[in-house]
């Protein structure tokens, strides 16, 4: 959001001869809407866009102003340089820019939300899932064996992130939610499938956004109501992992199944550093620089493919990973096996009934 506002602030200021670069501006806005800073003088290279945007920066009416209205929807569209930004910059853009409006209007700064008034900016959907970055069984095996060989072995700093990816690969959770999953959302028979009752969100925000101080913030479970849980049924596969995981490392801070070495949440950039060594033990070395698994990310869409391939229905799938049935199908429709051999048989079944096969 605050990137986003950052960006429309590039319309929203007076232009002049003296104006400090774009760049420079958009630095400026963002660290003057952190909180922690507004008892602080601006950094010296950030002086000149500081005073420039708090000086010389347009009243919200102004965006009654057909020209600056447009200017604004143009910084919604294109990147610094020119050229066009990715569709889903844009809708989070728009999305940014359309509370801040509506919050306006309540407080009787604005009249009414302009962009309710503009067009609507058709964009073609750009987040299908990739099928180069998905991996196979004995690929995903390999690359969770692989991880705890990263680190020394009395450190386990990879040793300690195995299940956490295994909850990416085998229950597709969100990184965010396992480093939030407690051992009492944890129901780990000795045999048989088990229960993650998904309860909190531990995503990275960084000390200066949350209202805690922390560095990751607390949330509930994405697009839904704060007190509300999401139940997973795990395999007895994973399930064996998580009691292997807690026997040798028990909880961290909090009752947290994962912790850094020091009981903290696991961070983004801790479990991206593992996975990108663990990547080059498991993987070909033609194939380290490729897409494949290029993400941990992408470890939660191997298992909504998988489990899409094995033919649970799309809306179990959607209840199973806190998504839409109508988010499942557009991600994931060029995902899913054997439907292109399945409709060229029924065409062709078609056409022999029609006496047009060849």
């Amino acid at each position: 959001m605050a990137d986003s506002l950052a960006t429309v602030s590039l319309a929203m200021v007076k232009r002049g001869q003296t104006i400090p670069a774009d760049k420079s501006l958009r630095l400026a806005f963002r660290w003057a809407i952190i909180p922690a800073n507004a008892e602080d003088e601006p950094p010296a290279d950030l002086r000149a866009a500081y005073d420039w945007v708090t000086a010389s920066d347009r009243p919200v009416v102004d965006l009654a102003d057909a020209v600056v209205f447009e200017d604004v929807m143009y910084r919604l569209s294109y990147r610094l340089d020119g050229t066009p930004a990715a569709g889903e910059t844009y809708k989070r853009r728009r999305r940014a820019l359309n509370t801040a409006l509506e919050y306006a209007v309540a407080t009787g700064e604005l009249p009414e939300n302009p962009l309710q008034r503009a067009g609507r900016k058709r964009v073609g959907s750009t987040d299908t899932v990739d099928r180069r970055v998905l991996v196979n069984a004995v690929q995903g095996r390999e690359l969770l064996t692989a991880v705890s060989y990263v680190g020394s072995w009395d450190r386990g700093r990879g040793r300690r992130l195995a299940a956490f990816y295994g909850a990416l690969y085998y229950a597709g959770l969100r990184p965010a939610e396992a480093a939030g999953l407690r051992l009492s959302d944890c129901d780990l028979p000795e045999t048989g499938w088990g229960t993650l009752t998904l309860r909190e969100t531990r995503p990275v925000s960084g000390k200066q956004w949350t209202d805690s101080g922390e560095r990751h913030d607390r949330r509930g479970l994405k697009a839904r109501e704060a007190s509300a849980d999401r139940p997973v049924p795990i395999p007895p596969v994973l399930v064996a992992i998580f009691r292997a995981h807690l026997r040798t490392f028990g909880t961290a801070k909090e009752g947290r199944v994962f912790g850094n070495e020091r009981g903290g949440v696991v961070g983004s950039s801790t479990y991206w550093r593992v996975w990108e060594e663990a990547r080059r033990y498991a993987l070909p070395p033609e194939r380290v620089d490729s897409s494949l698994a290029g993400r941990p990310y992408d470890l939660r869409h191997a298992c909504i493919t998988r489990w899409l391939n094995a033919g649970v229905p799309i809306a179990e799938v959607a209840r199973r990973v806190g998504n839409s049935p109508e988010v499942i199908h557009r991600r994931y429709h060029g995902c899913i096996d054997g439907h292109e051999e399945a409709a060229n048989a029924k065409i062709a079944k078609q056409l022999a009934d029609d006496g047009d096969a060849a």
